[in-house]
């Protein structure tokens, strides 16, 4: 599969469109000489970070479960619960932001490379956590790191993404927006999946009787996807693309791309924020089924084992989804994802009455489960993708993590307002019922928006830039800026070419 190939373009931009060097309808990526190895593990070394995400994120419940357990009253009813399990959005955000900005005006490989660390180290030191011997201090330092952490996770986000993206641009075209999805959402589900199932495993190894072990060893865990990933990063290289259309050493004209991108990039980031809104509400149903399950006191191992289970419907959606994308493209593929999606929401609204009885909870587990899958199937895995394709190379890090950030954002917000909505429905089964119509009609809002968006082919990175650069020669911007090395002028850039296109030619 991953044999040498012969050095010729195997993709054609699309239909119209024209290559700023190298003449009409070739696609300047497709010709750089490297074999299919050689232009699928950026991808994977970019993207796979994301897996840390799924698995840190997900494993704090299970260790919030672990501390209600050992702890009681003085971690329930302490600020500490509710801040170790939130404190890692303020992370993220702030993470995101800051490396968006780095991954533009300082370099993609070494941004991933020092979230890595950050990733490494904050893992590992939460999983230590002590703070002086102290009930309070140990509460408080894992507060810290989780925060820390969470910085690390958020520079996974424009950096890996966007690289990402950048890397599946050098690979055959009618499979780049699978291997980027595969890359990245895909990696987030697997992550959500062994984030339930490691402390399962872990419960079920060292007993109720050493939970103090286990949920340490649940953190510890953490630095293990990050570690596996670090010879990778130390190896790779900027994406050709960025080598091109980089504005790591010019100024950054902000007023023309806002101009350009400002509309694009508020519907990108309103779709987003829909999305994690919406989430907080799904998995109340999931609260619903694992009661009925669980009967009254059950163990750690059985509530695990059905965190894992729950989280396993994630993925059949997304590794679906990523060759539906490849087939209709990411808007169109979110777009059905989340129709399909609110469709099958207001139907379990409706018939909660009934679905929610304890004698049916097959039935609900197989339905919501089918909810949950096409929420990956549209919107978990094409989000990234519209985020990552709907901007020009020299300012993707910065657009994607402003997106990205707003998404976290109405998470947060999600979980706060939803509160007031479950409130609003009284008492009775409408507490859960109107979460749900409002989420299932957020999504047919997302769908309307994102038929706002341009197309999304298999080349729009290529054509992105292309219709970027022209728009800045329109304003009278010198694009010949873009791609500029270290202290190189403009002349020296064109000497430099000339040369490079030399050695090809004798190669």
């Amino acid at each position: 599969m991953f044999g040498r190939k012969k050095n010729v373009a195997e993709a054609q931009v699309d239909s119209g469109s024209s290559d700023y060097n190298n003449g009409p309808n070739v696609d300047p990526l497709a010709e750089v000489p490297k074999s299919r190895w050689e232009r699928i593990w950026p991808a994977m070394a970019c993207g796979s970070g994301l897996f840390s995400d799924g698995y840190i994120n997900n494993v704090i419940g299970s260790v919030s479960t672990c501390l209600e357990t050992l702890y009681g009253d003085a971690y329930t009813k302490s600020s500490a619960q509710k801040n170790i399990t939130a404190i890692t959005f303020a992370g993220t955000v702030l993470g995101q932001l800051v490396f968006g900005y780095l991954s533009d005006k300082w370099s993609r490989s070494n941004s991933l490379l020092l979230s890595t660390i950050i990733l490494i180290i904050f893992a590992a030191l939460g999983a230590g956590s002590y703070g002086g011997g102290t009930l309070s201090g140990m509460f408080a330092a894992l507060t810290a790191y989780r925060f820390l952490v969470g910085i690390g996770i958020g520079g996974e986000y424009p950096a890996g993404s966007v690289a990402c993206s950048e890397a599946t641009g050098e690979l055959k075209s009618g499979t780049r927006n699978r291997w980027f999805i595969l890359f990245t959402n895909v990696m987030i589900d697997w992550g959500f999946v062994v984030g339930a199932f490691v402390p399962y495993l872990l419960i079920v190894i060292c007993t109720d009787k050493h939970v103090r072990a286990a949920w340490r060893i649940m953190l510890g865990l953490g630095v293990v996807p990050p570690l596996l990933l670090l010879y990778l990063r130390l190896k790779l290289k900027e994406p050709e693309e960025f080598k091109r259309e980089s504005m790591k050493h010019v100024r950054i004209p902000y007023g023309l791309v806002l101009r350009y991108y400002g509309f694009r990039l508020a519907i990108v980031s309103a779709i987003w924020f829909i999305y994690d809104f919406s989430t907080y509400s799904f998995g109340l149903y999931s609260s619903t089924i694992l009661a009925n399950i669980y009967g009254a006191n059950p163990s750690l191992a059985l509530t695990f084992g059905w965190n894992t289970v729950i989280n396993l419907f994630y993925i059949p959606g997304a590794m679906l989804g990523s060759i539906f994308s490849d087939k209709v493209g990411p808007k169109y593929a979110l777009a059905i994802g989340v129709t399909l999606q609110a469709i099958v929401g207001f139907g379990m609204a409706g018939g909660y009455d009934h679905l929610a009885r304890p004698g049916n909870v097959g039935g609900f587990a197989v339905v919501y489960g089918l909810f949950l899958s096409l929420g990956e199937f549209g919107p978990g895995d094409n989000i990234g993708l519209v985020a990552s394709k709907t901007c020009a190379t020299g300012v993707r890090g910065q657009y994607y993590a402003i997106a990205a950030a707003i998404g976290k954002i109405g998470a947060f917000v999600g979980t706060y307002v939803f509160k007031y909505i479950e409130k609003a429905g009284g008492s009775g089964t409408n507490s859960v019922k109107y979460p749900f119509y409002v989420s299932s009609s957020l999504c047919i809002l997302s769908a309307c928006l994102v038929m706002l968006l341009p197309h999304i082919g298999q080349d729009t990175i290529t054509t992105e830039d292309i219709k970027f650069r022209e728009y800045l020669e329109s304003k009278g911007w010198d694009t010949n800026q873009l791609g500029l090395m270290k202290g190189e002028s403009i002349e020296n850039r064109v000497e430099r070419e000339a040369v490079n296109e030399g050695k090809n030619e004798k190669l």
